[in-house]
């Protein structure tokens, strides 16, 4: 009888034990999983070095690296991800206004400043009549780089126009007639650069950086610090208040996170330290 009664309690004592891991789920602990699509670099080598400091608060992240700018908000619309993180601003207000999709900015990390390289062009100043320039299809990149090649007194734009919305239909004078070729995705630009050596292509940081430039030294010309184009962690609407993916935003724009980003891409990549 002695024996039966223990087995019975060992019983009892299993069951609330797995009353209690029911409650655990139920009450939300899954949830210190979170899925972050990054682009491979730098954002995704910037994630990984967080994994630890968010095991120190108890989340685990897990790093879906990509290689395009459509797919990260695809799917993280889809609910594929928690979060993901490798555009900035005005590309996330344009896919909403493309796509409708309700996603939006929980956080300020870092900012790439944009440049423009060359092969055989190594100077403003060596820009020749009709040189081709060469930049992305991405339409929400125009305005910040045709304001780029502006601050280089190399066009025009309408002043009528917001210089972020700026397209090639509003410059309004071009001295050297340059020619714009804006058929390509982002992350061809960098196979572009070696082979239209007489071109001046415009490459995001992330892919420069992925090619083994340095923007610091290989670009012709740079855009200044000052820039507002911030690369910002972008969750679904109905997240904006996740405990887990807030922690993931003070983790990244933490000084340890900050000092990572300022030693390992020495300029190339400038953190904002949580700036809004």
């Amino acid at each position: 009888m002695k024996k039966l009664l223990a087995f019975i309690s060992i019983l009892f004592v299993c069951f609330l034990a797995a009353c209690g891991g029911n409650n655990d789920a139920e009450n939300g602990e899954e949830a210190s999983t979170i899925k972050v699509g990054a682009s491979s670099v730098p954002h995704a080598e910037i994630l990984e070095e967080a994994v630890p400091l968010l095991e120190d608060e108890g989340i685990t992240l897990e790093i879906e690296p990509y290689e395009d700018y459509v797919l990260p908000n695809d799917d993280l619309a889809s609910g594929d991800l928690d979060a993901n993180f490798f555009q900035h601003v005005p590309f996330l207000n344009q896919t909403i206004a493309d796509t409708g999709y309700e996603i939006e900015s929980i956080g300020e990390i870092h900012i790439e400043p944009m440049g423009v390289y060359s092969q055989n062009i190594k100077s403003v100043e060596e820009i020749a009549e009709g040189t081709e320039v060469i930049l992305s299809n991405s339409i929400a990149e125009h305005g910040r780089i045709l304001s780029l090649f502006e601050q280089q007194g190399l066009l025009t734009l309408d002043e009528s126009v917001e210089k972020s919305a700026a397209t090639i239909d509003d410059i309004v004078e071009n001295p050297k007639n340059l020619t714009f070729s804006h058929d390509f995705a982002p992350e061809f630009l960098p196979e572009l650069y070696h082979s239209e050596e007489e071109a001046l292509v415009v490459i995001n940081t992330n892919y420069a950086i992925g090619a083994e430039l340095n923007p610091l030294e290989d670009a012709i010309f740079i855009e200044e610090e000052e820039s507002e184009y911030y690369n910002v962690i972008a969750v679904q609407s109905e997240d904006v208040n996740n405990e887990a993916l807030h922690k993931l935003v003070e983790v990244l724009i933490s000084e340890d996170i900050q000092n990572f980003i300022l030693e390992n891409y020495e300029g190339a990549v400038i953190p904002v330290g949580g700036n809004s």
